[in-house]
């Protein structure tokens, strides 16, 4: 056998052996901008130039802004004492909304940080615990309530609370630790991270806000996939919590790029700043918050001031 065929054969073989559709894993660069932070969680983007995310096993909602970080808002500084939250979001009031999963409820917190509930539950009781949360574009707002992280004990859900009739309705049910959600930037889509069963599901949205039936958007096994967004691409984000990296999901729903973050635990991700271009991450091994700088812009959030 001559070298030249004998290379040819090695290289074909090493072709042969790559796994279908792999995609480049890099180092991204991500910059710290916060420490010393309690698990935290739900980045959310003002729309001018803060900030905010939560501290899951803190007691206290941090800021950043132009040259400065600091606590927005501690359980306790007020009248009404919010417990513990999740996933945050502006909406279109400029209010900041979140999920308080030691109330089971979803609260309404204003600009100058006085907050209270906005909706404390379904059918008389409270939501188990409410995750994440996400506005379409006519101010309805729709969010996640897992209870048991079990993927053969689907007890959690996903409510609407309808902005005209002030009612709360259960979208879907039947799911395995629901998580992050995300709308499409047409607003025609739902889609959900089901934690437990390690995948992100789509919904189509009806005209009259329900959700049709679900499929399987991507599977992403060997960790939970948590909180999400879009790109002005389509391209969707997902923070691979426990797998240490975020991974980028084109419109097929291929993996198309994987970011690796400086821990193993990212749990939401927000685009940011004034064209978008800057990714927040929230990462709870090294209980930090992190940017990096995109290239393609993210969606504005329907919630979002303009």
């Amino acid at each position: 056998m001559t070298r030249g065929v004998y290379f040819v054969l090695v290289f074909c073989l090493f072709i042969s052996l790559q796994p279908s559709g792999a995609q480049e894993s890099r180092e991204s660069g991500f910059i710290k901008v916060l420490d010393g932070l309690k698990f935290p969680e739900g980045p959310a983007w003002d729309g001018r130039d803060k900030l905010y995310a939560s501290n899951c096993y803190g007691d206290w909602i941090s800021v950043i802004g132009p040259g400065t970080s600091h606590v927005f808002l501690r359980a306790g500084e007020e009248p009404f004492t919010f417990s513990k939250t999740n996933g945050l979001t502006f909406g279109p009031d400029g209010c900041l909304y979140a999920c308080d999963f030691g109330k089971g409820a979803i609260l309404r917190i204003t600009p100058a940080g006085k907050s209270e509930i906005f909706i404390s539950g379904y059918e008389g009781k409270s939501f188990n615990r409410p995750n994440d949360l996400a506005f379409d574009r006519k101010g309805n707002l729709y969010f996640t309530d897992p209870k048991s992280y079990d993927r053969n004990n689907r007890d959690g859900a996903v409510y609407r609370y309808d902005a005209r009739g002030k009612t709360v309705t259960r979208v879907a049910d039947d799911l395995a630790f629901p998580n992050g959600i995300a709308f499409s930037a047409n607003g025609k889509f739902l889609y959900v991270c089901e934690s437990a069963c390690e995948r992100v599901l789509r919904f189509p949205v009806q005209k009259n806000g329900l959700l049709g039936p679900r499929s399987i958007y991507i599977e992403l096994p060997g960790a939970d996939p948590d909180g999400i967004a879009f790109n002005q691409l389509g391209d969707l984000y997902v923070a691979h919590f426990g797998g240490g990296a975020i991974h980028v999901i084109d419109k097929k729903g291929k993996i198309k790029e994987i970011l690796l973050t400086p821990g193993k635990k990212p749990s939401n991700v927000e685009f940011a700043g004034p064209d978008l271009r800057t990714l927040y991450i929230t990462e709870d091994e090294t209980n930090a918050i992190y940017k990096l700088e995109v290239q393609t812009p993210g969606i504005k959030l329907f919630g979002v001031k303009k």
